[in-house]
């Protein structure tokens, strides 16, 4: 069912939101990754974090993206990190590289295999396992802020929920600091998967992952492949604007708000935005719960 109406946000509750980027693959692609970089940075989010393609692929990509964020901004960034493909030996240089350049907060992800997303997973020989594995590395390595992955529908790949939340429970023994989930769109589903979680002794925050609906065909596309469940409900929202943008992105907006606003109303206060390097409807929800940039100093005199 869609979510439940939610009360407006009261003075003095504090809403935490991060967002996620990728690194461009062009220098058009750069220099809109960098306009939703200043467009999103006056809403002051707790991190950004920077995206790390299959198989290692984008690994220079990245680099350079979290360095211009840490040479340009005032924001923190978080370097995600795999272990597909490569040796315990490279994954430890890259872990080196990043402490070298500032960063202090990674996303460690077992990641996907180099043909992308549903391709069967096969462990580099002499590489970390799975992301247990990668995030004692990083705890090894540095007194770091580790986020990991988690899935209120479950890893495609598990073949049940213990097994799920058992690995997550053996990432969060090994220094993980909270889990980000995979996107969903039925809060129930993230309620009681946070019960579960809770129950197996894992009390590190979880924190919602937050699609906005840019284009709806491409995420039923991609939900279908990570195990993510699409309500009829809101195909149904959706339905016959395949050819109607303006209407599209008025609708996503109202989704997410929904989403977000029915979380705060059950109790969660952090949000992880996966902004697919847009600021649009990311910024348009911020706005709609409450989160807005600071004023300018004589913006705020001239209101006093």
């Amino acid at each position: 069912m869609p979510y439940r109406f939610a009360r407006r946000q009261q003075a003095g509750e504090k809403i935490r939101v991060s967002f996620e980027f990728f690194p461009p693959k062009s220098d058009d692609m750069a220099l809109k990754l960098w306009e939703t970089v200043e467009r999103l940075a006056p809403l002051r989010p707790s991190f950004v974090s920077v995206t790390y393609g299959a198989g290692g692929s984008t690994r220079e990509r990245t680099a350079h993206t979290v360095l211009r964020i840490l040479n340009a901004t005032d924001l923190t960034p978080a370097a995600h990190l795999t272990c597909v493909d490569a040796t315990r030996e490279e994954v430890d240089a890259v872990i080196r590289d990043f402490a070298a350049m500032g960063v202090k907060r990674f996303v460690a992800l077992r990641g996907d295999p180099s043909e992308g997303v549903g391709a069967a997973y096969r462990p580099h020989p002499h590489g970390y396992s799975n992301g247990a594995e990668l995030v004692a590395a990083l705890s090894r390595h540095g007194d770091f802020d580790i986020s990991v992955s988690a899935y209120p529908e479950k890893h495609p790949e598990s073949p049940d929920f213990a097994t799920d939340i058992e690995m997550l429970k053996r990432k969060v023994d090994n220094g993980a600091t909270r889990a980000i989930t995979q996107f969903f769109f039925d809060n129930d589903v993230y309620e009681r998967y946070v019960e579960r979680v809770r129950r197996a002794g894992i009390y590190v925050p979880i924190v919602p992952g937050i699609l906005p609906v840019h284009n709806f065909t491409q995420v039923v596309r991609f939900a279908g492949r990570c195990g993510a469940h699409v309500p009829s409900w809101l195909a149904e929202r959706f339905y016959g604007l395949e050819n109607d943008p303006v209407t599209h992105q008025l609708v996503s907006a109202a989704v997410a708000a929904e989403q977000v606003l029915d979380l705060i109303e059950r109790g969660v206060e952090d949000f992880h935005f996966y902004t697919m390097n847009r600021a649009d409807l990311a910024f348009a929800i911020c706005h709609m719960i409450g989160i807005r940039p600071a004023a300018e100093p004589e913006t705020a005199a001239k209101a006093a």
